[in-house]
């Protein structure tokens, strides 16, 4: 205590011992030695008038021209404010501090005990195992967070983030001493090294993984945060967006992830997480090829039942009706964090289950129902493990009961081994679907009831996201329509969407006539699917040119051959942005 004796015995406040490392002038120094004495008495909090009448009498103009020395305190971080707190003290005028209270900081009260805000760190010796080289990482981020905040909430000149800047760059240079001198590799210092990471994907890494550890409230993981932690500036933050968007290194070389979450104020924020088989290798470096998830890719292979999609589209490149746009959104927004503690709150959600849809799509073929499927996968970074019903019929009688449990028993064992909540996407699905017969005469009539029977039961008690499609809805069992909580139909584009789908889909680097007008082809009532096909066949007739040239003749004479040929029932490739 040999300093705060002296802080408050010693008549010339600027030969004290701690004087040069407060940083300020004198009679800054004045008020903070008045200050301590009163802490002394007991008295925390003191007004600033009262303070200031007792340093400088009662004369009004005398004590505002001091309020100014108040303000720099706080700027110093050697005062903290409670009466008013505003969000950056730079911008209060000395006149509003009068009339409220200030005390000393925590900064200012460790100074007068120890003398010094530095704190002692232990010796240099190598890291016995990587949980301590971890913790020396850790506590990295939680001085990066202290320096965040204090940039956010602080006058930047601030002595605060000047000392917490010292004291990580002391760490920092500590960290790679220690590492020099451990003889053992560190696991995630050598993968640092292997994925050429540099510092402040390294910062990003290790705050995610922080989070993994602590289970917190993981708001560290948001992408404002994220950038916030590595950013000096409104300039810098715009410039490291770069390292946590799509084509970024962290993202192209597997190394974290994303999940995209809706907010209470309709946008959209994303919540970044380390992949799995990186984290455990962090985590567990001896049993990561125990704990390593399997991959749907290497099981598929493994069963003849269901084709994995890994979709390349997302629902921004999909010409929707508006109402059918809207029903999505209102399925996507059952990932939003806030909607889902709600529904737990009211019993209506399962706290571990993930989305619970059972949707079909219904409409004319072509009209983009399987591409939108993906599609919506996309957007929820799912993966689609699709299965074609009309293979049912192939089936031997007698098998297809035993089949349609195999289809659900398969898709819930996959999700089972990898961990995953993949989309099932029933393709054709009419015969499922269709009305049961009445008055069964016949063998075959019997085991199709059975099979729909079946079917039904799947259905209803489904677990995650399932979706059917059919050109047929008129023809749905109304048992099986009740067991559907979303049903969205498909209608044939109007000439608006029509154009929309031209100009996504007409090859952008083509040669074209100078009188070609897209909207010329929009008065032909087409599907998507006819108008990707349309596309197609025509790019066929004019490459093979001497000089190739699109003409609006040579997309209307495919448009004929398709009217003519009436290819409604061909199966839509789908129709993207490319």
């Amino acid at each position: 205590m040999k300093t705060l004796i002296d802080f408050l015995e010693i008549e010339d406040v600027d030969k004290s011992i701690i004087f040069a490392q407060l940083k300020c002038r004198k009679p800054e120094a004045m008020i903070l030695q008045a200050l301590t004495k009163k802490y002394m008495q007991g008295q925390e909090d003191v007004l600033i008038l009262e303070l200031l009448q007792e340093l400088h009498g009662d004369k009004k103009h005398e004590i505002v021209n001091h309020l100014v020395e108040v303000k720099v305190l706080l700027e110093l971080g050697w005062l903290h404010q409670h009466s008013f707190t505003p969000i950056k003290i730079s911008e209060v005028t000395p006149l509003e501090l009068l009339n409220s209270a200030v005390g000393l900081s925590p900064s200012m009260l460790k100074l007068l005990q120890e003398g010094s805000l530095e704190s002692d760190l232990p010796d240099i010796k190598p890291y016995s195992d990587h949980l301590e080289y971890l913790q020396d990482q850790f506590f990295r981020i939680e001085l990066y967070q202290k320096m965040s905040t204090i940039r956010q909430n602080v006058h930047e000149h601030s002595l605060g983030i000047d000392r917490t800047q010292h004291k990580l760059q002391l760490l920092e240079q500590r960290i790679q001493e220690r590492v020099e001198q451990t003889s053992e590799k560190l696991v995630l210092d050598k993968f640092f090294k292997q994925k050429k990471m540099d510092p402040k994907e390294q910062i990003i890494f290790l705050a995610l993984l922080r989070e993994e550890y602590s289970s917190t409230d993981a708001s560290l993981r948001e992408m404002n945060n994220l950038i916030e932690l590595i950013s000096l500036d409104e300039y810098d933050r715009i410039k490291n967006r770069s390292l946590l968007e799509d084509g970024s290194n962290l993202l192209n070389e597997g190394i974290i992830d994303y999940e995209e979450m809706l907010n209470p104020f309709g946008g959209i924020s994303r919540a970044f997480f380390i992949v799995d088989d990186i984290l455990q290798s962090i985590i567990h470096p001896q049993k990561n090829k125990k704990v390593r998830r399997l991959k749907l890719n290497a099981l598929i292979d493994e069963q003849d039942i269901f084709e994995l999609i890994e979709p390349e589209s997302s629902l921004e490149d999909v010409v929707l009706a508006n109402e059918t746009q809207e029903t999505l959104g209102n399925l996507m927004r059952q990932v939003d964090k806030e909607v889902v503690g709600r529904l737990v709150e009211w019993g209506v959600k399962d706290k571990k289950s993930g989305i619970d849809a059972r949707i079909i799509f219904y409409g004319h073929a072509g009209t983009g129902k399987t591409m939108t499927a993906y599609s919506l996968a996309k957007s929820l970074k799912r993966q689609v493990l699709a299965f074609d019903c009309s293979k049912i019929l192939s089936m031997y009688v007698g098998e297809s009961e035993k089949n349609v449990r195999k289809i659900f028993d398969t898709f819930y064992d996959l999700c089972e081994k990898t961990k995953t909540e993949p989309i099932l996407l029933l393709n054709e699905a009419d015969q499922f679907l269709g009305a049961r017969s009445s008055g069964v005469t016949s063998g075959a009539d019997q085991m199709h009831n059975q099979m729909q029977n079946i079917f039904l039961e799947q259905i209803e008690n489904f677990k995650g996201m399932l979706i059917a499609t059919t050109n047929l809805l008129e023809n749905i069992d109304k048992a099986f329509s009740r067991r559907f909580n979303y049903k969205i139909e498909f209608k044939k584009p109007n000439k608006e969407q029509r154009l929309e789908l031209w100009k996504k889909m007409l090859p952008v680097d083509a040669p074209y006539e100078k009188k070609f007008d897209v909207n010329a082809l929009c008065d032909y009532t087409l599907t998507g699917g006819q108008i990707n096909l349309i596309i197609k066949n025509t790019a066929y007739r004019v490459a093979v040119r001497e000089k190739p040239l699109f003409k609006i003749e040579d997309f209307e004479l495919e448009i004929k051959k398709e009217k003519d040929a009436n290819f409604d029932s061909e199966k839509s490739m789908g129709f993207l942005n490319k």
